[in-house]
């Protein structure tokens, strides 16, 4: 997988700013305390942490479902190019904000092509031949989910779903993509695949905000990130800046893996500062 050769513009809309963010799940857990952090216009941020971390959370209350868990926030803000989100799912895809959950979860019955099309279900301004548009636009992206467009979700696999569940993110045209772990139980060249796929969607104007507990693929192709520990943002800079840090590289980067990263990301510290 090859890194973009330039910065995506940053010219657009699509700017997500996360301030000073605070949720609670009942009147005992804290889950987030204080969380800033932003993922600019083109960009691709990434969030890394390990288990418990607040990953998850963090996606939840910008996708506005927090309270399907029985989350809330309860401080701080959230906002899509000045304008707050509400915490209303329906509400977030109808701004421009559009999640790809943990584990994929495709509708395991239905076609490739019956599931993309429920992604574009709530989106009822949208004329057919527009629809159509954005399905053509997936199938040119991911031209596997066009060779198996009649074929049941649940016979695919595990790469290829997530794929899928891309896809019918895609559908909604959504000018930031929350990506919850979609290298999760992957093998390694299908994890390089996606990897690749989300810099194509990147790179053709999507902003994109994705949770990674693979620190060395999401270093690789973020341009920002930062460190969550115990819903706190411990570290943030470029993703050049962590990858050479002693400190992610001890936590969350293994042996030789973590030099060649802290390379790789040390020649490309133009393109991403």
């Amino acid at each position: 997988m090859s890194p973009p050769t330039s910065s995506p513009p940053t010219d657009r809309a699509g700017t997500l700013r996360i301030d000073r963010l605070q949720v609670a799940y009942g009147r005992a857990v804290q889950a987030l305390r204080g969380v800033s952090l932003e993922v600019p216009a083109g960009r691709i941020t990434a969030v890394l942490g390990s288990n418990g971390a607040g990953k998850s959370t963090l996606l939840r209350a910008v996708s506005g479902t927090l309270a399907l868990h029985r989350g809330a926030v309860d401080g701080g803000g959230i906002a899509l190019d000045g304008i707050p989100l509400t915490g209303d799912p329906a509400r977030a895809v109808a701004a421009g904000v559009v999640q790809v959950p943990e584990g994929r979860r495709v509708f395991a019955d239905l076609t490739v092509e019956e599931n993309l099309r429920a992604g574009s279900l709530g989106l009822g301004r949208r004329s057919a031949a527009e629809r159509r548009a954005a399905r053509d636009r997936v199938y040119e992206l991911l031209p596997v989910l066009a060779e198996r467009r009649r074929q049941a979700a649940g016979l695919m696999s595990g790469g290829e779903q997530q794929m899928l569940a891309m896809g019918r993110a895609l559908m909604a045209e959504p000018r930031v993509l929350l990506l919850d772990e979609p290298s999760l139980g992957l093998a390694p060249m299908m994890v390089e695949r996606i990897a690749g796929i989300v810099q194509r969607i990147n790179a053709a104007g999507t902003s994109v905000l994705l949770v990674e507990q693979n620190a060395a693929v999401a270093l690789r192709i973020a341009h920002l990130a930062s460190v969550l520990e115990h819903g706190v943002v411990r570290l943030a800079g470029t993703a050049a800046e962590l990858a050479a840090s002693d400190e992610v590289r001890r936590l969350y980067l293994g042996g030789s893996e973590s030099a060649a990263v802290g390379t790789h990301r040390a020649k490309l510290g133009r393109w991403t500062g």
